[in-house]
């Protein structure tokens, strides 16, 4: 497994640092994002062509190109003819002359490595003995295709509200995101732990945890929720919004304050 883990990080440094160059050319790091789901299904191609494996494999494979190509495909649409994300333009300015190394390492080959953590349950799946779906691939996959409607509903919700909203203030609260948040990243944790849960009876695969692990805790404690809040610091609808609504699990969400009449 080892061999396999370094061959995987190998291709994924070659395609890091391919997109570094495409972001130096287009003078934009949020490249990067339309990168990383594509980064997944480059793996999953080379244990495909290169590698033995089961109806597990397989099935992975299918779950994580058909999420990896939408997420992609999502991000394209959304950046195009648009600025470079807030995230990156904030770094670009305060990196100064350190700029460029920081990019290439902490954007690019880190966000690699991480995508190699996270898809290591895939590779256990490839070079694992062959093994026939159990229930906990019926479980898993309940969960995937759970996690995959409000990623891609979410995805999708937004992006009309954001052509038809006034004013950069505006909070979406219909749909989806009257119950969370941030749908789409309920859905991305929910998708990861579904792959986890399918190689739960392959052996040795409590090491491989750290998968759902990390993107979990990247998501609700790093780069995502918090990230992405900071930038409606301030904003009255949502900080209204933010006390009524549930940050990530989808629930009902509170009533609405209303002023008592003297």
């Amino acid at each position: 497994m080892l061999t396999i883990f370094i061959q995987c990080l190998l291709i994924i440094l070659l395609y890091a640092t391919l997109w570094f160059f495409i972001a130096l050319y287009k003078k934009r790091n949020d490249v990067a994002d339309i990168a990383w789901g594509l980064g997944y299904i480059v793996i999953c191609l080379f244990l495909f062509i290169t590698k033995a494996y089961s109806p597990i494999a397989l099935l992975l494979f299918l779950l994580v190109t058909v999420w990896g190509l939408r997420l992609s495909i999502h991000i394209y649409q959304r950046n195009k003819n648009k600025k470079e994300d807030f995230r990156y333009l904030h770094w670009r300015k305060t990196w100064g002359k350190l700029f460029f190394l920081r990019s290439y390492l902490q954007v690019f080959i880190m966000q690699g490595i991480i995508l190699l953590i996270i898809i290591s349950p895939i590779i256990l799946a490839t070079v694992a003995s062959p093994q026939n779906f159990t229930g906990c691939t019926w479980i898993g996959l309940s969960c995937w295709l759970i996690g995959f409607y409000f990623q891609a509903v979410g995805d999708f919700q937004l992006s009309v509200f954001s052509k038809h909203r006034t004013s950069s203030n505006e909070i979406i609260e219909t749909g989806l995101w009257k119950y969370t948040r941030h749908p789409n990243y309920f859905g991305e944790i929910l998708m990861w732990w579904g792959i986890y849960m399918i190689v739960i009876p392959l052996q040795n695969s409590i090491w491989f945890i750290i998968s759902p692990l990390l993107i979990s805790f990247l998501l609700i404690f790093v780069s995502g929720i918090p990230l992405l809040e900071k930038k409606y610091k301030g904003n009255m609808a949502f900080d209204d919004y933010k006390k009524r609504t549930s940050a990530l699990i989808p629930m009902p969400p509170k009533k609405r304050d209303i002023p008592a009449v003297l």
